[in-house]
């Protein structure tokens, strides 16, 4: 084959794709602007374990992961809290970001890929409507086909022309800004949930946690605006009123990170283009979490790659790419922005009646990163549904937010299932500016 193939910073999925890639004799290099062994933040993450089965990824060793706990959800005054109840054989792993890229690049070297680190990609190249390479620090790449891992502010994506009807951009509810920091324990004491995570605390529009490790609290904070260190400290130090565990100084992390929280993008492939994992917006709207979305895309990708037996790597012919993944993943994952966008609405005593009424049950929380669709978030039984019915009638402002949602549910889902099979110019351009519509 001997096809060049360039991976466009080491994105989860892109690394992936590499692997797969190479595995099968194409001629892949990555480039990445951090140097070696400095990937991945200074705490863990986690995902899917069955995604590496898919991927062709082994399994770390034991020692390297545990099983996430359970999270308890509280509203800003709820009596009492929801804690998930995860199935067992759905029980995501969680694992060292330092230790998931070892993981990744150690897999991906050992089938081929090359690796330039210190290597910032600056823009693509194209020519006329084809991306041929991308500019960098290290000077001008060329390859056959740019598979674009740069994450949400991909400078690929960003700085692709405006007539191959790639988003280039995304607004501020699209994107949420997280500080996540290891504190030292203040007390030994026994807490009440030991992963607490608070919706709309204090009035603040976000997601906040605090989770009770043996060596340390670990505090993740979520906003959908810009805040800074003033308002982390602010918020910490209210947090500690409730979670005296939470001590005072920072021994991990302490970082400000944006994650998208969005819908699939709508057109991920150009002649010689593909974009995956956050440069394509493949996390879960509601959680934020998209390694294990970024590597089930990676194997479609491969597959799409592979099958190309004339080697164009033409938008026609990776159209393929994008379908297999919205068929799978993207269909299911785009209605959860707009239960995203209902979460963001709700006044703080909105949530509370959700909780302390049974509007909300433990069921309705019990979201893993394996989960894409609202099936898997909203699974009623007769009676239960009857009660969440007269619950909500009872208040008609909230009635009047959740039909709202169920009918932008309704128009997006429609937008999915209508997106072209074959690709066609002039029809994905219309399917996707209807379906960009449709979260407006």
């Amino acid at each position: 084959m001997g096809k060049k193939i360039i991976v466009a910073g080491l994105g989860h999925g892109g690394i992936a794709a590499a692997a797969l890639l190479a595995k099968n004799g194409y001629d892949v290099t990555v480039f990445e602007k951090k140097e070696e062994g400095t990937l991945g933040y200074d705490w863990t993450d986690i995902f899917a374990p069955a995604a590496l089965r898919i991927a062709q990824i082994p399994m770390p060793p034991r020692n390297k992961y545990e099983f996430k706990e359970n999270m308890t959800f509280f509203s800003p005054n709820a009596k009492r809290g929801l804690e998930q109840q995860v199935p067992h054989d759905e029980l995501e792993i969680k694992m060292e970001r330092k230790d998931i890229y070892e993981l990744f690049i150690n897999h991906a070297v050992s089938c081929g890929v090359k690796i330039e680190y210190g290597c910032e990609v600056l823009s693509p190249i194209v020519e006329g409507k084809r991306v041929v390479g991308i500019n960098t620090s290290h000077g001008e790449k060329y390859a056959d086909l740019v598979i674009d891992a740069c994450g949400m502010n991909s400078p690929v994506r960003r700085n692709l022309p405006k007539e191959l009807g790639i988003e280039n951009e995304i607004a501020r509810r699209e994107r949420i800004t997280i500080f996540r920091a290891f504190f030292n324990k203040a007390t030994d004491e026994e807490v009440e949930a030991k992963f607490r995570v608070m919706l709309l605390e204090d009035d603040r529009l976000g997601v906040s946690w605090v989770a009770s490790e043996e060596e340390h609290t670990d505090l993740l904070i979520g906003r959908f605006e810009e805040f800074d260190l003033d308002e982390v400290n602010s918020f910490a130090d209210y947090l500690r009123t409730k979670c005296p565990r939470l001590g005072r100084e920072i021994v991990r992390g302490g970082q400000f990170v944006e994650i998208p929280v969005r819908h699939p993008l709508s057109i991920m492939v150009a002649d010689g283009y593909a974009a995956i994992g956050d440069s394509a917006f493949m996390t879960v709207p509601l959680i934020g979490s998209g390694i294990a979305n970024s590597l089930k895309a990676a194997k479609m990708l491969s597959d799409t790659v592979i099958n190309d037996k004339d080697g164009t790597y033409s938008a026609a012919s990776l159209w393929n790419y994008q379908v297999k993944y919205y068929r799978a993943l993207g269909a299911g994952l785009a209605p959860l922005e707009c239960v995203k966008f209902l979460l963001l609405t709700l006044e703080p005593e909105e949530l509370d009646y959700c909780f302390n009424s049974g509007m909300l049950n433990e069921d309705n929380i019990t979201m893993t990163a394996n989960f894409t669709a609202l099936t898997d978030l909203f699974r009623f039984d007769i009676p239960d549904l009857l009660n969440k019915g007269v619950q909500v009638i009872k208040k008609p402002k909230l009635l009047k937010k959740i039909l709202g949602c169920g009918a932008s549910i309704a128009k997006v889902t429609a937008a999915c299932a209508a997106m072209p099979p074959v690709w066609n110019e002039k029809a994905v351009r219309v399917w996707a500016d209807m379906y960009t519509k449709a979260f407006k």
